[in-house]
C-alpha cells in the first residue's frame, strides 16, 4: 500500500482535502465528510482506495441499520429451512454466519478502507455504538464463540448529507472535512476528466449557465457536479449549439429534478 493519498486521474481533490485525508490516516481516526449531495463524498472513498492501493468495503447505511450489523449476522432462516428439509449440516453453525463490513475489515490480513455511507440516516444511537466497536477492534461471534480481532486498523470514512445532527461525543472522535462545492477553476478540471475533448466555448457557456442556475433563489435543489457532467453529455449527444444556451436551457431535466424548480424558472422570462 502506498504511504499517502493523492489526487487520481479520475478524482481531482483540493490540497486542503488531500491534507485532511492523510491526517486522518496518520492519526488513525475516522474521517467524517459532509457536503451537499453531488460533491463527491462517496467518489472520494473510491479515489482513496485507488490511490493507496487497498480494498474498499462499502457499507450503505439505512434508517434501520445498527452498529452490530457491521460485525456479523446469523442466518437463522437458512438454518431452519435446512433443518426442515434436510439440506446441509445444521450442526455446523459457522456456515450460517456472515461477516458484515466491519467484520470483513477486522479479519482481513491487510489494511482496508471501510466507507460508512450516509451515517446520518441511522438512528441517534448508531454513531456512538459504532465508535464503541471501532475502539475495541475485536468482537466475539456469540453463536460460535469465535473471536475476531483486527490485525490492522481499517481506514474509516464516514459520509453525511446533514439530514440530522450527529452526537458531540461522536464528532469529537472524528477528523471532519466539509467538501465545499467546486469553484469554476476546479470544476473545469473535474469536467475535463469526464469530457477531455469538450470544446472550450461550449464548456464556458455550460459553466456560466450552471453557476447562474445554482444562484437562483427559486431553485430549491441546486444541480450538482454529477448533474453538470450529465447535462454536458446530453448537450453533446443532442448536438446543441453554444448560441442556444444564451436564451434556452435544453435538457433541463438533467439539471433540475423537482417539478417545482422547473416551473419556477418558467414563470418569468429569464436570461443570463
Amino acid at each position: 500500500m502506498k504511504n499517502s493519498f493523492q489526487s487520481t486521474p479520475r478524482y481531482v481533490a483540493s490540497p486542503e482535502l488531500v491534507a485532511t485525508v492523510n491526517l486522518a490516516i496518520d492519526l488513525e481516526k475516522p474521517l467524517l465528510l459532509k457536503g451537499e449531495p453531488g460533491t463527491g463524498k462517496t467518489c472520494l472513498a473510491e479515489a482513496i482506495s485507488e490511490s493507496l492501493g487497498c480494498q474498499l468495503i462499502h457499507w450503505p447505511v439505512k434508517s434501520t441499520t445498527k452498529a452490530a450489523d457491521g460485525l456479523y449476522s446469523y442466518d437463522t432462516l437458512s438454518r431452519l429451512n435446512d433443518a426442515r428439509f434436510g439440506d446441509g449440516d445444521v450442526n455446523d453453525i459457522r456456515q450460517y454466519i456472515k461477516m458484515g463490513p466491519l467484520g470483513e475489515a477486522f479479519r482481513s490480513s491487510e489494511r482496508v478502507i471501510v466507507l460508512i455511507d450516509e451515517i446520518d440516516k441511522a438512528d441517534i444511537e448508531f454513531p456512538n455504538d459504532l465508535l464503541h466497536e471501532l475502539d475495541r477492534m475485536t468482537f466475539t461471534v456469540n453463536e460460535t464463540g469465535d473471536t475476531i480481532s483486527a490485525e490492522h486498523r481499517p481506514i474509516i470514512i464516514l459520509t453525511s448529507n446533514n439530514e440530522k445532527e450527529l452526537p458531540d461525543a461522536f464528532l469529537r472522535r472524528c477528523i471532519f472535512h466539509w467538501i465545499a462545492f467546486p469553484e469554476e477553476e476546479l470544476m473545469r478540471s473535474i469536467v475535463a476528466i469526464h469530457e477531455p475533448q469538450l470544446e472550450s466555448k461550449l464548456l464556458d457557456a455550460c459553466l456560466k449557465k450552471f453557476y447562474w442556475l445554482r444562484e437562483q433563489p427559486m431553485v430549491r435543489k441546486r444541480p450538482s457536479t454529477s448533474e453538470l457532467v450529465d447535462w454536458i453529455r446530453a448537450l453533446k449527444i443532442g448536438g446543441v449549439r453554444v448560441e442556444t444556451l444564451h436564451d434556452e436551457l435544453p435538457f433541463i431535466g438533467t439539471l433540475l429534478k423537482r417539478e417545482q424548480d422547473i416551473d419556477a424558472l418558467k414563470k418569468p422570462r429569464w436570461r443570463t
